[in-house]
């Protein structure tokens, strides 16, 4: 690999003065096949036992990424017709990259913002973890990032989040020392990309760290104004650069010097700054010393750590009411669906209108307001006029991947195995047919799967089964 002479001089400095960093080996390391990675859903599994599963289904052995619990490394390509994709099973990412969300460690109840979010890997683990019991807020300042943003957090079934298409600054105007946490995956120079993408070496000589410093700074600053007291930030780059990394936290922390660096000495598989490091309790993953590419990470936390979950002041936990005919013939529809566990889990919170879309909301949308909103809480369908002039009521793929194989009647759920005929036409998005066998209902909706994960809706009348499944995701 040819590198840029910038990284070389760079590189060669860093090692010549931080003897704590063997060099041998790294620049070989740039010239080995790219590592590929999949971290199952929190949301979605529920065991081990689950997760070994359906590695075997996929054709994958058991070969964990030690500082990222759910996360494997897989030898083939995931996605495209894989079912458990769509399903929202897995998240197909870099091994290195599922570390910052590791260390967040985000827990139900708090509010929780993920600047720097998509493609959201990282946002979907948030929400994960958050279990929809809190807030989420994922952010992209770029609008057409910000749409994959939307697609990988409806895939993964995550409740109670916004998504936003904002500047940092503007969010840290509107909810000044709002959030519990705050995780930064810098813009950076992205060097420990050289290896995967041939274009970062290019990019690097256009967006290196003369361009990335001064912008990462203003991030930080921007999530020092956001953040609570006692809360912390988890920040992050796919660099070496120290200026970009240890450097920029170093300069942060002297200028806020009530922040001060948690240390994560528990988590295997990387490289701890210690004492004689740049930064003491900082995190890097070198692609020469672990199965992964350059990154670094650090948390830092402001004054004393609290355990601070404050989303409990903006949540709406109350079972739902409403005399609204179209929030009515939403939950109506639900309710035909649903188990008894299914209308305890999700027909709460606040159901409203906006123009034909219904949403459920768990939180006050109202904190958003003045802000970009890609998307608020859970888009559970439209309101669709018929040539009749009635209106029907169609559901979202959204709400189809938000829902559990338990909280779903066994009469309306067609679980479909992997040898079926039906997977594929259904993902293709072709009429089913359906048996008795299949224990189903006679009519009305049902949601059809791979096993026991949705992946969306159809209308069922005998023994065929008009497809839902919207025209956006379908295979080609």
């Amino acid at each position: 690999m040819k590198f840029p002479e910038e990284f070389l001089k760079e590189m060669n400095d860093f090692f010549s003065r931080y003897t704590y960093v063997p060099q041998e080996g790294f620049y070989e390391s740039f010239e080995k096949e790219p590592l590929k990675g999949i971290r199952f859903s929190r949301t979605k599994i529920n065991s081990s036992d689950e997760e070994k599963a359906l590695l075997k289904d996929l054709g994958e052995g058991e070969n964990p990424v030690s500082w990222c619990s759910g996360g494997y490394y897989i030898n083939n390509e995931t996605g495209g017709k894989e079912a458990l994709y769509h399903a929202g099973v897995y998240y197909p990412q870099e091994p290195s990259a599922m570390l910052p969300a590791q260390v967040m460690a985000a827990k139900p109840g708090e509010i929780v913002l993920d600047l720097c979010a998509a493609p959201g890997g990282k946002a979907c683990r948030l929400g994960e973890d958050m279990k929809g019991e809190g807030i989420l807020v994922a952010n992209e300042i770029s609008f057409d990032r910000s749409k994959a943003l939307l697609r990988n957090i409806e895939r993964s079934g995550i409740k109670g989040c916004v998504i936003l298409n904002e500047t940092p600054e503007n969010i840290a105007s509107r909810l000044p020392l709002f959030f519990d946490k705050i995780l930064i995956d810098a813009p950076c120079s992205g060097e420990g990309m050289f290896r995967r993408d041939p274009g970062a070496a290019k990019s690097y000589m256009n967006y290196g760290p003369k361009v990335c410093v001064p912008l990462q700074e203003s991030i930080l600053e921007a999530a020092h104004k956001c953040l609570k007291e006692g809360g912390s930030i988890v920040y992050s780059t796919c660099t070496f650069c120290v200026d970009e990394d240890e450097n920029q936290i170093k300069r942060f922390i002297e200028r806020h010097p009530e922040y001060h660096v948690k240390a994560h000495p528990e988590i295997t598989g990387i490289t701890h700054g210690g004492e004689d490091s740049i930064l003491p309790g900082s995190m890097r993953i070198w692609p020469h010393l672990s199965e992964g590419d350059g990154h670094f990470c650090v948390h830092i936390v402001k004054g004393e750590e609290k355990d601070l979950k404050s989303a409990s002041d903006y949540l709406i936990n109350s079972a739902v009411k409403t005399k609204d005919k179209n929030v009515e013939a939403a939950m109506g529809m639900l309710d035909e669906v649903l188990s008894d566990k299914g209308r305890e889990d999700i027909l709460k919170g606040e159901f409203i209108c906006h123009g034909t879309g219904i949403f459920q909301m768990t939180f006050d949308e109202k904190l958003f307001k003045g802000l970009k909103v890609v998307k608020t809480g859970l888009y559970v369908g439209d309101i669709k006029p018929l040539k009749s002039g009635k209106k029907v009521f169609e559901p979202s793929n959204s709400i189809a991947l938000a829902i559990n194989r338990s909280e779903i009647r066994d009469d309306s759920y067609l679980g479909l195995t992997r040898d079926d005929d039906r997977l594929i036409k259904y993902l293709r998005g072709e009429t089913i047919s359906v048996t008795p066998e299949d224990g189903l209902k006679a009519s009305g909706t049902i949601l059809v799967g791979i096993g026991n994960y949705p992946l969306g809706f159809a209308k069922i009348n005998g023994q065929t089964a008009k497809n839902m499944y919207p025209k956006a995701w379908r295979l080609i």
